[in-house]
């Protein structure tokens, strides 16, 4: 009969744990699918900051070549990640609609394209803001004061970046922190249901001398362990989820790299071990204050 039990009280020790596991693992796969979303949406603002151009016009008495030449030294600059230089003809087929157009503004400056050499670059999408664009400007106007006339950039553009992109990086961690409450306050209580079989043996332990930290370190160890086996089971489902939707989404493919998986998969063991680990703590103190009585 005592075997019996016992076998039962394991077997129930047994599904408490799965269960705690079982539900960390699910919460956490929900965080990683929000932390997905604003990885996405951090490479799709620095994607759309990276291809904002700024055009460099020069003063007439310069010719191609010492114009090409400044579009090497530019290539150097941290601040810039890409550069080339725009001839006549070439901002002559941007700036037509048509071919007919393109040969009536030809006609009109006798064959000539009205525009003069310049040069175009992209920036590095870190700088890409009201300041830091006024930075680079400063920069160049400094550099290059009696070779560049004029830095012209849409401002407007700027500012509609990142102003469109941070609205949505505020409701992805909104939506995260929300998460991560709803999910505390679930496996808090899961945990401590399946820290209720063994509400005795701790009072037992306690009774008999043995200090708080001693009752503790097995029950945090197991939570460690917990955690982090959630964690890799989340990381194992987001994984699928993720190489499923690359077979249809392309930004995919370029967005999550292998140092981003790292990174989400150290965001995940630590917060999977981070809560499990409260839990268990919060949960083992309400039963070492308690007094033997109101354990029944």
């Amino acid at each position: 009969m005592g075997k019996d039990i016992e076998k039962y009280s394991r077997r129930g020790l047994q599904s408490g744990y799965l269960s705690v596991v079982v539900g960390i693992s699910l919460v956490l796969f929900m965080l990683g699918l929000v932390l997905g979303a604003y990885f996405g949406l951090e490479y799709t603002q620095n994607a759309a900051k990276e291809n904002i151009e700024i055009d460099l016009f020069f003063n007439p008495e310069l010719n191609d070549s010492d114009i090409k030449m400044i579009e090497q030294e530019l290539k150097s600059w941290e601040e810039i990640k890409s550069v080339w230089f725009v001839s006549p003809e070439r901002a002559l087929e941007v700036f037509q609609s048509n071919e007919q157009e393109a040969q009536e503004i030809k006609e009109i400056f006798n064959d000539r394209s009205p525009f003069p050499p310049s040069v175009s670059f992209n920036p590095v999408g870190n700088i890409v803001n009201k300041e830091g664009l006024a930075e680079v400007k400063e920069k160049i106007l400094q550099a290059y004061p009696e070779q560049v006339a004029e830095v012209n950039y849409d401002e407007n553009r700027v500012s509609q970046v990142n102003l469109g992109f941070l609205q949505w990086i505020y409701l992805f961690v909104a939506i995260g922190a929300l998460l991560t409450i709803i999910a505390f306050a679930m496996i808090n209580n899961t945990i401590r249901l399946a820290l209720y079989s063994k509400r005795f043996t701790i009072k037992t332990m306690q009774l008999v001398g043995a200090k708080s930290g001693f009752i503790r370190r097995p029950f945090l160890i197991n939570s460690i362990i917990q955690g982090f086996l959630s964690a890799l089971i989340g990381v194992a489902l987001l994984l699928g989820v993720f190489f499923a939707l690359k077979r249809y989404m392309d930004i995919i493919a370029s967005t999550y790299n292998l140092e981003t998986f790292l990174i989400l998969f150290g965001v995940l063991v630590l917060l999977g071990v981070l809560i499990s680990l409260l839990s268990t703590w919060f949960a083992l103190n309400k039963y070492l204050r308690k007094r033997l009585d109101n354990l029944y």
